[in-house]
């Protein structure tokens, strides 16, 4: 009897759901998931405005800072804009996870457009580590002999850039909900790293303007190239973990089958599953061998609700089973 009392609370549910999209912040998942039922209503909208404020933005600078780059001949700048484009993905993944989430599910698409998500941040992630390569490659070429650079205008430019930087991340502060949101929280944390971005080109050319050091260009390039590269790796490290149906990084499995066997009655625990559907929804399946006078609803339903109040898993389903029942063993 494989039921979940869960599902139709969780098809409600799911709906006011925003499923965030993560660097490598891991670790707050646990968070993220409990606060969403009080949260996901009032905030929703303020979400959706703050992160594309900040996305028209961030996309904006990124435009102005690529041109700049390619009109003063600054490396420094173009590899900004190359984290500002890691940055506009990432907010535009963002967006697209809380449309995707709220679209319906079909009978041949079980989990909807949930997994969407993840694909899109993969793609993200290994164009993130081309667009490093392309810097590096350019920076070690200009190492021999640094072209000059218009530093002035380049100065200009990198300026606007940390302004418009400065006022996403106070829109996503004032509007989004920075400390609960995964997905907001992470968009926060890109556009900080954009301002750094900002401020090594501006500090490189104040050493050109100053000292014509044309070769720091190509330094702060590679250094924001570093960055880059650092959050695709966290990218495409998490994501491949999640489509090899990796156990989610916050919840450990040990924990969760001896949570199980403390139940009154259970004897046994085995095939248990647990995944990510998209980052912040979490899954988890398992049987259950009970002892042969227990109440089994009673089992299930202490089951249901310890997982979901250890783990913040909600979306659960449980096999249970009495020492008559036969099955095959399972592949995995």
């Amino acid at each position: 009897m494989s039921n979940n009392a869960n599902d139709k609370k969780e098809d409600q549910h799911s709906h006011g759901h925003h499923h965030g999209h993560s660097h490598s912040h891991h670790g707050h998942h646990g968070h993220s998931h409990s606060h969403h039922g009080h949260h996901g209503h009032s905030h929703a909208p303020n979400n959706k405005a703050g992160l594309l404020i900040a996305l028209i933005i961030t996309a904006g600078i990124m435009v102005l800072e690529f041109v700049g780059g390619v009109v003063t001949n600054s490396l420094a700048l173009l590899s900004d804009s190359g984290h500002m484009l890691s940055d506009s993905a990432a907010l535009a993944l963002s967006l697209l996870a809380m449309w995707f989430a709220v679209r319906p599910k079909s009978p041949n698409r079980t989990y909807g457009f949930h997994r969407f998500e993840i694909l899109a941040a993969l793609l993200n992630g290994v164009t993130l580590f081309v667009i490093a390569a392309f810097i590096i490659a350019e920076a070690i070429k200009r190492f021999g002999e640094p072209p000059t650079v218009a530093s002035g205008t380049m100065m200009i430019i990198a300026g606007i850039g940390l302004l418009a930087n400065i006022a996403s991340a106070w829109f996503l502060m004032r509007k989004g909900d920075v400390k609960d949101n995964l997905n907001v929280r992470s968009a926060y944390l890109h556009v900080l790293g954009d301002a750094l971005g900002s401020v090594g080109a501006i500090i490189a050319g104040i050493l050109m303007s100053l000292f014509s050091w044309y070769i720091a260009d190509p330094i702060i390039s590679v250094v924001v190239a570093i960055l880059i590269l650092k959050s695709a790796w966290g990218i495409i490290k998490s994501t491949v973990h999640i489509l090899m149906e990796g156990t989610p990084a916050n919840v450990d499995a040990g924990q969760v089958e001896e949570t199980l066997l403390r139940i009154d009655g259970v004897k046994e625990v085995h095939d248990l599953h647990i995944w990510t559907i998209t980052s912040g929804l979490d899954a988890l399946s398992c049987h259950l061998v009970v002892e042969d006078n227990v109440d089994c609803q009673k089992v299930l339903q202490e089951a249901i609700q310890q997982i979901a109040a250890d783990f913040h898993i909600e979306h659960t389903t449980f096999q249970i089973e009495k020492s008559e029942l036969k099955h095959s063993a399972f592949k995995v």
